[in-house]
């Protein structure tokens, strides 16, 4: 079996092609829209994350915040740059990239952003929302973009089982919450699983779809994945420059659907948070583009 290879490109390009008509919408009725980025410290996996973000919004015509602060500063220069985005009426939604290195709170910081300018839909807040099934508040940038690869690759989503391996508060548990609620491309029966769970692959190996969301590299192998199977690599790590993929790219060679490790999740995130970043301009003006 050859499995299809899950591109993220024309499933960002999709919803950045409908970025671009609603921020030239909110251009004719007088708004630029604005994101803001504060990145703490030179860690250069996150610096390439932010870099993508700007240039990302450089393409569209959205107007761009990065601000920098050393990894020595400390939380209360943190604090203020939070404040400073909260109280700007040019920054339409922000976030603060993750991790933060030591020393730093970064829950503190989380829930400080202002819930209407989480565009990463990580605000406890905006996670309760998405926790009752309710529409209109930031969702969560990489379960989104998941569920956005599961639709453009027509892959089956409603009453099947869904096994999520990783329940951390960015990936893990945000997307089983939103594959299982009642809406379109969702509705799914989902299990998480984790290292705590005594023989995990026993669970994968029934599941129509798997993801990886644990950030632990090739994790997910071949034996532990059902012949035709969907098979989902959320969780990135860095080995030096190199990005490896929570899936071994042998599951290729069983799964029916497939995430490359490059070129897949990813780019879908970045997306969604520029999705976020407009749709969080179009409630500033009371506006549904």
């Amino acid at each position: 079996m050859s499995a299809i290879v899950m591109s993220g490109a024309p499933v960002a390009e999709s919803v950045l092609d409908d970025v671009r008509a609603r921020v030239a919408a909110l251009g004719r009725a007088g708004k630029t829209v604005g994101l803001g980025t504060i990145l703490v410290g030179d860690d250069p996996a996150s610096a390439h994350y932010v870099a993508r973000k700007h240039e990302t919004c450089q393409r569209l015509g959205i107007a761009s915040v990065d601000i920098r602060i050393a990894a020595g500063a400390g939380q209360e220069d943190l604090i203020a740059a939070i404040d400073q985005l909260n109280s700007d009426p040019a920054v339409d939604g922000f976030l603060v990239q993750n991790p933060v290195p030591a020393g730093y709170d970064y829950a503190e910081a989380l829930t400080r952003v202002s819930p209407a300018k989480d565009v990463d839909g990580l605000h406890p807040v905006n996670l309760g929302y998405l926790a009752l099934g309710e529409a209109g508040h930031p969702r969560p940038c990489t379960p989104l973009g998941i569920k956005a690869m599961l639709a453009h690759y027509e892959v089956p989503v409603e009453g099947r089982s869904v096994v999520v391996v990783g329940r951390g508060p960015t990936l893990g548990r945000p997307l089983a919450l939103l594959l299982s609620l009642k809406e379109p491309g969702a509705n799914a029966a989902v299990t998480v699983v984790h290292t705590g769970v005594t023989d995990w692959p026993e669970h994968t190996r029934r599941a129509d779809i798997v993801v990886g969301a644990a950030g632990v590299p090739n994790m997910i192998t071949p034996d532990v994945v059902a012949p035709g199977s969907c098979v989902i690599g959320g969780g990135m790590t860095w080995e030096g420059r190199k990005v490896l993929s929570d899936v071994d790219e042998r599951c290729a060679e069983v799964a029916a659907f497939v995430t490359p490790r490059l070129g897949g999740v990813g780019v879908t995130t970045v997306a969604m948070l520029i999705s976020n970043t407009v749709a969080a301009a179009e409630t500033s003006l009371g506006l549904i583009l």
